[in-house]
């Protein structure tokens, strides 16, 4: 395969560049608003077409304070959630008012070979409390290897914190992953908009 270059090696000089050359795209593939729901679900579009898929969560508030927003995945349509998973995960925190900041390595929160739930982000529920999100899931329609994942979020604490969590890890299964839910661990999902992308 030729290497495709543009005009000029020089980036402010170049004038044209090959028709070839692409990037990634994303394409948005659903969006659900949460409204006083226990769960958001994501039952379709999660198969081959994809090598990588984003789920997007913008403004999640919790019906319950001093929540956690946590997320599972399903290898059965959504009829189960309960892959098994091996995770780590990081936060950094910084209290509104100035006095403290730390970064934290939370192995409590870490799943080893565990089916449970994974915990992504920690939120109140003031009225100007909530949390946002990024989730990737690589080659969920894998038959060989384990199913990767990383996500990244933010959100406000019921201290007035701000919490943001680092979370990776893999579903140890080489069936298909093709459902994904989210949920906060304890109470309703008041409000919220998520998104799921396909990226190509």
């Amino acid at each position: 395969m030729a290497i495709k270059v543009a005009n000029n090696q020089s980036l402010t000089a170049i004038t044209s560049i090959p028709a070839s050359i692409t990037g990634s795209a994303m394409t948005l593939l659903e969006t659900k608003t949460a409204s006083s729901d226990a769960t958001i679900s994501f039952t379709s579009d999660i198969d081959s077409t994809y090598k990588e898929y984003i789920f997007v969560g913008i403004d999640v508030h919790p019906a319950s304070d001093d929540n956690y927003l946590v997320f599972n995945f399903s290898a059965d349509s959504g009829s189960n959630y309960n892959v098994t998973k091996t995770t780590t995960h990081v936060r950094v925190r910084h209290d509104e008012d100035g006095s403290d900041g730390s970064i934290e390595y939370l192995a409590n929160q870490d799943l080893a070979q565990s089916t449970s739930d994974v915990r992504l982000t920690f939120v109140g529920n003031d009225n100007d409390q909530s949390t946002s999100f990024k989730l990737q899931l690589f080659d969920p329609s894998s038959t060989t290897f384990v199913k990767h994942f990383m996500a990244d979020g933010n959100g406000n604490e019921e201290a007035d914190r701000l919490y943001r969590s680092i979370v990776a890890g893999y579903g140890n299964t080489t069936s298909a992953v093709d459902a994904v839910q989210f949920k906060f661990a304890s109470g309703n999902i008041d409000s919220g908009t998520f998104k799921l992308y396909g990226i190509s």
